[in-house]
């Protein structure tokens, strides 16, 4: 995904980070080479399909040594579904910097409507993102590598909510997971099948509403 997308990410509501400009010029210039190979990658998968396309290639093509792709990105994978990490600090991070008197699963309902409003990424939801979904579809490594995001997402969930003192972490966090997995997944589908995105955006948005509604009932 592009640079100003990633910008959004950093600094949206709910998983808000270190703002870029905020941060030393090492650290920025290492960020930005590291966006800048994974854009590269995405674009030759997206072109040639992520099984015909090696490191190696990627490497000649982003200017840099192989060595230097793995120092990025420890695996192949990685270059394409490259914001599992940040997946991962964005919902933490809703958790942790929620607002005085506000309940974990409410903070995850306002970052997850927020991250559908923006089109980001990690919604699911947004002007092409199906040819996305298609190169993922095609690889049973990139379809390995996601579920394997998802499960460190979801280890990553349980702890936040243990401190936060929450019942049952570990099942509340399996419970939101799948919840927005099932409802990210089942968009991912519809715009694979071409239905246009503002439609599948306002039934995201209510099956998102529908499944913290479920959440929340359970946890009452």
């Amino acid at each position: 995904m592009d640079d100003q997308e990633g910008q959004e990410s950093r600094e949206g509501q709910g998983g808000r980070g270190v703002r870029e400009a905020e941060l030393p010029l090492r650290e920025r210039k290492k960020r930005q080479t590291r966006q800048r190979i994974s854009d590269i990658a995405t674009g030759l998968f997206a072109q040639h399909g992520f099984d015909q396309v090696t490191v190696a290639e990627v490497a000649r093509a982003a200017g840099v040594s192989t060595m230097t792709v793995f120092n990025y990105f420890p695996r192949k994978e990685d270059l394409f579904l490259d914001r599992i990490p940040e997946a991962v600090e964005t919902f933490t991070g809703a958790v942790r910097r929620r607002g005085p008197g506000e309940a974990p699963l409410s903070a995850l309902r306002r970052l997850a409507l927020e991250l559908l409003r923006q089109r980001h990424p990690l919604s699911g939801v947004g002007d092409g993102f199906a040819a996305f979904w298609r190169v993922v579809a095609d690889s049973p490594g990139l379809r390995a590598r996601a579920r394997e995001g998802v499960e460190e997402l979801e280890e990553a969930l349980a702890g936040v909510l243990a401190e936060a003192g929450v019942a049952h972490p570990e099942l509340l966090a399996a419970l939101t997971v799948a919840a927005y997995r099932t409802v990210y997944v089942a968009s991912a589908r519809r715009l694979l099948a071409g239905d246009p995105v503002d439609e599948v955006a306002e039934d995201h948005r209510i099956r998102l509403g529908a499944a913290f509604d479920a959440l929340e009932r359970m946890t009452a």
